[in-house]
């Protein structure tokens, strides 16, 4: 081999070694995920399918996340946050977490989503949506001589002792979003009154919002309190699982997905938030019993899920429940007035 020929290959290796990174860079994306198991994978293998970007996801609730991307905050790890409640998504946007993004798709969601990016000033959007409510064991109510409860009001009374299960606010947005919305529906004295006497209820405050509804279906639990999507889904596996729209009304999450601040695959991450937005992703849920309500208009409503537009919902305010401060100081009553507590 002459000089010239050594010298040209050796020149072609520094340059394929050097590009390497940065191959791998826009190859990859890191991916926050929270929502169930099944659905996250199933995100991300289409993804990974229709664009050729290798996905690391990491699955877990809203509120573990979120204090995940804050603690990460000065060397971010993740790309995008995708799913959980909007809450902690707005939480972020107010603490500069995340960043702004105008998506192509906005045009195809329905206004429920975009007015959740424009409250945020464009740090997050809705992705789906899902009302609060709760489901019981009818095979179980009816061993134990228990009445059917049919309002929030009634799962505070004595004879439910140790009969309901619920996820813990700080780490579960579902449970968070009963909190703001017992607040909202009773208002703040009465509402906290009433998670006193639902405390001597609880046997468990679990971590994830959806698994009061999977014990539920085990017989673990009597009732469990949770989205309605995700205690339909498990009926479909017992039939003696029966859910319930609280007689008072109730509130209702608007799913969220944000771009964290400082995204070190910053461009895949803006690929993955409009691919999200389009109906064949979207319609992975009803694929995988995540009966949510899709943002894009053109995506089928899942056929088992709850119909929004027949539910009793309160007018939930958003902006001030999804607030840090306001997050910040119900959480920290919730702790000290109720958690605390004996039983």
């Amino acid at each position: 081999m002459s000089l010239k020929t050594m010298l040209a290959a050796s020149a072609a290796l520094t340059a394929l070694v050097a590009a390497a990174p940065s191959a791998q860079a826009q190859g990859s994306l890191t991916l926050y995920c929270s929502v169930q198991e099944e659905l996250c994978r199933a995100i991300v293998t289409m993804f990974e399918k229709d664009t050729g970007i290798k996905v690391a996801m990491t699955r877990k609730s809203s509120g573990e996340t979120y204090a995940q991307i804050k603690a990460e905050a000065s060397n971010p790890k993740g790309d995008v946050w995708w799913g959980g409640t909007g809450d902690p998504h707005q939480q972020a946007a107010a603490e500069d977490l995340t960043v702004e993004y105008k998506s192509p798709k906005m045009g195809e969601l329905y206004d429920w989503a975009v007015r959740q990016w424009e409250q945020t000033k464009g740090r997050t959007v809705g992705v789906y949506s899902g009302a609060l409510g709760f489901g019981y064991n009818a095979k179980l109510l009816a061993a134990k001589k228990l009445p059917e409860p049919k309002c929030w009001a009634d799962l505070a009374k004595p004879e439910y002792k140790d009969e309901v299960q619920v996820a813990d606010p700080n780490s579960s947005g579902t449970s968070y979003t009963m909190l703001a919305t017992i607040v909202q529906v009773m208002g703040e004295d009465k509402g906290f009154e009433w998670l006193k006497k639902l405390h001597k209820n609880i046997n468990q405050y679990t971590k994830s919002g959806a698994a009061p509804a999977k014990a539920v279906n085990l017989g673990e639990t009597t009732i469990g309190i949770t989205f309605m999507h995700d205690m339909i889904a498990e009926a479909q596996l017992n039939p003696d699982i029966k859910t319930v729209a609280p007689c008072e009304g109730t509130g209702y999450e608007i799913g969220s997905m944000s771009i964290i601040k400082d995204a070190r695959n910053l461009e895949n991450a803006k690929k993955f938030y409009d691919w999200a937005l389009t109906p064949a992703p979207q319609s992975l849920g009803a694929q995988n019993k995540q009966l949510q309500t899709p943002s894009n208009k053109a995506t089928p409503l899942p056929k088992m899920g709850v119909d929004l537009s027949t539910t009793k919902l309160i007018n939930y305010d958003f902006a001030k429940y999804g607030s840090s401060a306001e997050r910040n100081r119900l959480l920290a009553k919730w702790d000290k007035e109720v958690k605390s507590q004996p039983k």
